[in-house]
């Protein structure tokens, strides 16, 4: 194989290889990413069996082949090369041997044989319709924040995606939670997607997936099936295996008869919040809301540290409330919302809290109070 690439080119393709890769391996070739060389075009693929990227790039290949090299390694030298270097690898089967040559600059890779690079098998997918990236990316980017990381509640490690009815009919609605804050966005459906079974995404997968959302006019091809999940552009192609789990029916946790309204600003109170947590005890982070007639006080009090209090203009007018909660949990959800104001609908100081954006009901939040 031999091949001339551009170093941006190579770069990105070569960053989003590395990024699937896990650190610490004790199979070696999983630490390698496979290049394979046809045509005008390189294909730079990665894997730690239950993720595959395959990143494509314009390239002129002199001789076509395959081989496979540190993906890390690659990276890094590439990062460290001038802007605007064109890139020769070299490929030396027989030796075992890949040459980067880049103007006056030139390194010697251990290859390990294309042979030996595990490929995600194919399956037949169940549904395959077409999103834009950027409703995709709403989807993720707003739900991700409530993925549990508790290993024991393994179906909670995940964002899940499904077909479900919301208000304007049928939605692709995603859904995070881990029992202390819950996130349910809906999007209108894509056409196709209607016999896509529900799946629960993992979180490293959503995490690789914001790389490819980067263009919010981009028109993503998503393919679904029980066990995996895949999802493309013309260059990349990110395929992963699903959590093989049930999602909870988070439905019986999201509250129906919340009376009690409150309308604010949604970053001063973001602000507010932050600000008044500065006191509080690592442990808890518990700030207090009370809430009286177009008035909302937050309180913290931390006797080992201090106390601090901030009273914020809102639009309220039910009884007095005063209900605590843990204001990281409070930040992540109010930095979500787009709009100017965010609505908190209360029931009592002990019950579930429901916010969303506005008007808006295609994005609806829960948080659970704790004691203060």
């Amino acid at each position: 194989m031999k091949i001339s690439i551009e170093r941006a080119a190579l770069l990105k393709a070569v960053a989003q290889a590395q990024s699937v890769v896990e650190r610490r391996n004790t199979i070696p070739i999983l630490a390698n990413v496979l290049i394979e060389a046809e045509g005008d075009t390189a294909s730079f693929r990665a894997t730690d069996l239950d993720i595959e990227v395959v990143d494509k790039a314009a390239a002129v290949v002199e001789r076509a082949g395959a081989t496979t090299v540190s993906a890390v390694l690659l990276h890094e030298i590439v990062r460290k090369l001038p802007d605007g270097a064109l890139i020769q690898l070299i490929d030396d089967p027989a030796a075992g041997r890949l040459t980067v040559e880049a103007g006056r600059s030139n390194f010697n890779l251990a290859t390990l044989p294309r042979e030996d690079f595990p490929v995600m098998a194919s399956s037949d997918y169940a549904a395959n319709f077409t999103a834009q990236a950027g409703t995709l990316k709403r989807l993720f980017e707003k739900s991700r924040f409530a993925i549990s990381t508790e290993e024991t509640r393994y179906y909670l490690n995940g964002v899940y995606l499904h077909v479900a009815t919301g208000e304007d009919g049928q939605a692709l609605r995603a859904v995070a939670t881990d029992g202390h804050r819950l996130a349910r966005i809906d999007a209108p459906l894509p056409s196709g997607a209607e016999a896509m079974p529900g799946v629960i995404v993992p979180r490293k997968t959503v995490g690789e997936l914001r790389k490819l959302l980067d263009d919010d006019e981009a028109q993503i091809a998503v393919s679904v099936s029980e066990t995996k999940v895949r999802f493309a552009t013309p260059t990349i192609s990110l395929t992963s295996k699903v959590i093989d789990g049930t999602f909870p029916d988070y439905t019986r946790v999201i509250p129906m008869g919340n009376t009690r309204r409150l309308e604010v600003d949604a970053s001063e109170f973001a602000k507010a919040v932050d600000r008044v947590a500065t006191v509080s005890s690592e442990r808890s982070r518990a700030v207090k809301l009370t809430l009286d007639t177009d008035k909302l006080v937050l309180s913290v009090n931390a006797p080992d540290a201090g106390a601090a209090e901030e009273e914020l203009v809102v639009a309220y007018n039910d009884e007095h409330l005063e209900i605590g909660f843990n204001a990281k949990y409070l930040l992540e959800i109010a930095n979500q919302v787009d709009r100017e104001n965010a609505v908190f609908m209360f029931n009592s100081s002990g019950d579930p809290t429901l916010m969303r954006e506005g008007s808006d009901t295609s994005a609806v939040y829960v948080v659970m109070p704790m004691r203060v």
